[in-house]
């Protein structure tokens, strides 16, 4: 059946077809449901340790959470946007080997490097016992060193693995700004630094807003990082309030606080830069633009030592130690619990991305073809996801399935005379939901991209050949679109792998996946014993860094290459 066809200004064919409509609509229930349940319980739900929570718990918990965001947000701030302008504005030794090497702290997640940073700042690690070494101590009372396990420690730590979503972003800006600006205050008399500090920076405030709130928005999701440095967050006090005082409706009440947090944070960015807009001009001296400048003397090995600092700290240190941990143990190779941890993360990983790319490809078809005011609506609803602290997620998808694991329940042993149990909760369905919410926007970016590259002529072009609407999809954009789908799949598969905030909350009993397993050894202090899967986890990241990584060095070669034309 073809559906109705409709010609818009630019020249594309837009439809406008109910089914379609429809599954956008449901996608945008699938996205609100765990939230209206939270927001549901929170003003039904009635907690008895509320005012101890309120007295002793939230105010401390809000304050330390409102320290580590503002310390992330400077460090991790700090790190990407120097490293970003370096690899561009400038030439060094290793630049171009560093201009994708910092991206590679995307594969650690937080609560590994937690654990690495852990074991290699201990007196028994390396550094403290070269330390010793070096200048003759016997004990730690003959010299002062810092702790890991603090809140600066903490911000360190999570700054360290999060500062590529500054870079990113910024890299992205400064490609585009050039040097024509930077010439005009050149001449002007401007120094270099001045010129960053005064023109560049400025322009990259957009870029900057956006990478900071990408790492804010990982921080708050973080649970085993927090709990291992001993960072009492608002995370983890829904996870204390929930787990250990058993206290569901205070766990609701606090996850709701966060959850008005963190909109507010996302809110607070879009606002700070809803007039910045930056266009890049076609000029004469254009392809001179994005030629770095070299660097002589001790300036280019400053700005290698610069550029390497942050690769070392975010994936070095983490890679160094679970690395060496993990080849020390290869007899855990052999061990069952990995391979079952193993078995459970790859279904749980697969399920998960494939229902999040089909759930993405439909959003992203339908703003293809469709003018509807619901489909936008639904786009918008689905990157909401993204902003919910996992822990905050796994309250708001275990109500609903818990409620209609019980009416199920009820239904099979009313009518037929047996219970099945937790056919939802228990089977490890809820962490899917959870991950596909979360992950949805991810996969939808990487679609929504590869649509852009597509012509909308295309679809013109095969109606004009006698193809109807389903045939044009079937035969000509779904085969064009299998890279941009190969992408997202991939990139939620991993990053569903290191979720854990979601995961520990929502696994059933006996269930773990390598992160949980990870997290159940680390938090007993045998971060040793966790360092094969750990590493695992590590080597399954590098995979999309490396996507990121290819992706980065094309669009940069297409800018060139427009700049040129």
């Amino acid at each position: 059946m073809s559906m109705p066809q409709l010609f818009v200004g630019n020249g594309s064919i837009r439809s406008e077809n109910p089914v379609l409509l429809a599954f956008a609509g449901f996608i945008a229930l699938f996205v609100l449901v765990p939230v209206a349940a939270l927001v549901y319980l929170a003003v039904t739900g009635q907690s008895g340790e509320w005012p101890h929570l309120i007295r002793y718990v939230i105010p401390r918990a809000v304050w330390v959470t409102g320290a580590l965001l503002t310390g992330v947000a400077i460090l991790a701030g700090s790190m990407g946007i120097l490293s970003a302008w370096l690899v561009v504005s400038f030439d060094f030794p290793g630049r171009r080997t560093m201009a994708w090497a910092l991206v590679l702290p995307f594969a650690v997640p937080t609560y590994l490097a937690a654990y690495a940073y852990g074991e290699f700042l201990d007196y028994t690690g390396p550094l403290q016992s070269g330390f010793r070494a070096l200048f003759g101590y016997t004990s730690r009372a003959d010299y002062w060193f810092p702790e890991v396990r603090s809140l600066p420690g903490a911000m360190v730590v999570l700054s360290s693995v999060l500062y590529p979503y500054v870079y990113l972003t910024t890299r992205a800006l400064f490609l585009m700004q050039g040097r024509s600006a930077s010439d005009v205050a050149r001449t002007l008399g401007a120094s270099r630094l001045s010129v960053f500090w005064r023109v560049q920076l400025p322009m990259a405030r957009p870029a900057l807003a956006i990478g900071i709130t990408l790492a804010l928005m990982e921080t708050l999701n973080d649970i085993g990082a927090v709990e291992y440095l001993g960072v009492n967050t608002l995370t983890f006090a829904i996870y204390d309030t929930w787990l250990n005082r058993g206290d569901l409706a205070g766990a609701v009440q606090i996850a709701c606080a966060m959850l008005f947090l963190a909109l507010l944070a996302v809110l607070v960015e879009r606002w700070g830069r809803r007039r910045q807009r930056y266009n890049v001009g076609r000029t004469t001296s254009a392809v001179h633009d994005v030629t770095p400048v070299a660097l002589t003397g001790v300036k280019k090995w400053a700005a290698t030592v610069l550029c390497a600092l942050p690769i070392l700290l975010g994936f070095g240190i983490p890679a160094y130690i679970l690395g060496g941990y993990a080849f020390k143990r290869l007899d855990q190779l052999l061990d069952s619990r990995i391979y079952s941890a193993l078995a459970d993360s790859l279904m749980v990983s697969s399920a998960t991305a494939l229902c999040t790319v089909l759930l993405a490809f439909v959003l992203a078809y339908a703003a293809r073809v469709s003018r509807q005011p619901l489909v936008s609506l639904t786009g918008k609803i689905a990157s909401f996801g993204y902003a919910v602290p996992g822990t905050v997620l796994a309250l708001g998808v275990l109500i609903p399935l818990a409620s209609l694991d019980t009416a199920i329940n009820t239904f099979t042993r009313n009518t037929f005379g047996f219970g099945v149990g937790l056919i939802l909760t228990g089977s490890g369905l809820a962490i899917i939901y959870a991950c596909s919410i979360r992950f949805l926007t991810m996969a939808e970016g990487s679609i929504e991209s590869g649509f852009h590259k597509l012509s909308p002529h295309l679809d013109m072009a095969a109606r004009t050949l006698g193809r109807n609407a389903r045939e044009t999809f079937s035969t000509i954009l779904l085969p064009m679109m299998k890279p941009a789908v190969v992408t997202a799949a991939l990139l939620v598969f991993v990053d569903t792998l290191k979720e854990l905030s979601a995961t520990l909350l929502l696994r059933p009993f006996d269930f773990n996946t390598l992160a949980t397993l990870v997290y159940e050894d680390a938090s007993r202090a045998r971060v040793e014993e966790a360092s094969v899967a750990a590493f695992i986890i590590i080597l399954a990241g590098i995979l999309p860094v490396i996507l990121v990584s290819r992706s980065m060095i094309d669009n940069g070669n297409r800018f060139r290459a427009f700049i040129r034309r």
